[in-house]
């Protein structure tokens, strides 16, 4: 399961080439991370060039482990052309998906903000806050000021301000990088295809590959539905990325019968 594949080389040599270009500057985030389609930032090449980006060296490890540990294995069995095919299907499927839900989520944003601008207050300025900025000490004042005078015209009107600066900034800057939605369906595929493999977490614990698919899909469901406040992790993108793995996989299934 370790040995390092043609396809897998390449693609690992590739993330690490792109993020040391993002650290230089040559791979700007704002021109080649995936915006969202109502952004004005966003640009059709990017539902590809996200999949080669990362927000640091430890989100480029974590993608990298999963890639050697479960690409590898898959490109053996597929050959490089289909294992290819499968990663770029996979990654672009994960970043339409979520761009699409995250459309259904900027709208409902959108009319949080209008809800609160049409009727400022003290807790509804804390959830705004909380839920879309994570919160912070420097909302903290306005807070207190809106609950102390909520008739203060000007007070409500910095806090609209406010509001109306972060449903903006998030609208237009807001995006996705990283592999982890191709990475996602490499992972539901091994599950799919080798159900009884045991993967040893830490080294030490078996777990058959089916269950760890399981318990990650459920993971990934649950906190995209629960999210916390300032988890900045597109759980639905990976969640994404194994739902294309599956069409993909059962439309390979159909057209090639006894395949696997």
């Amino acid at each position: 399961m370790f040995n390092l594949t043609p396809v897998v080389r390449v693609l690992l040599l590739l993330n690490v080439a792109v993020l040391l270009l993002q650290n230089a500057g040559y791979f700007p985030s704002e021109s080649f991370a995936l915006h969202g389609f109502t952004s004005s930032l966003f640009r059709p090449w990017q539902v590809v060039t996200y999949m080669f980006m990362h927000g640091g060296w430890s989100h480029l490890i974590s993608n990298s482990l999963s890639l050697l540990f479960f690409g590898a294995m898959l490109e053996q069995r597929w050959g490089g052309q289909r294992f290819v095919l499968f990663y770029v299907v996979c990654g672009v499927g994960a970043g339409l998906l979520y761009n699409g839900i995250r459309g259904w989520e900027t709208q409902q944003m959108q009319q949080a903000a209008s809800a609160f601008t049409a009727a400022p207050s003290d807790i509804g300025f804390d959830r705004f806050t909380e839920k879309y900025a994570g919160g912070g000490y420097e909302y903290e004042a306005v807070t207190k000021a809106l609950k102390a005078d909520p008739t203060n015209t000007e007070i409500s009107t910095a806090a609209v301000r406010v509001v109306t600066e972060i449903a903006s900034y998030l609208v237009t800057y807001s995006s996705m990088l990283g592999a982890s939605g191709a990475v996602f369906g490499i992972l539901f595929a091994f599950g799919y295809l080798f159900p009884n493999t045991e993967i040893y977490l830490y080294f030490a614990i078996p777990v058959k590959a089916k269950y760890l698919v399981f318990v990650y899909g459920a993971y990934e469901l649950y906190s995209g539905v629960q999210r916390a406040s300032g988890d900045n992790v597109a759980h639905f993108a990976h969640l994404s990325g194994m739902l294309i793995a599956f069409l993909l996989l059962k439309y390979w299934e159909k057209r090639h019968p006894g395949f696997y």
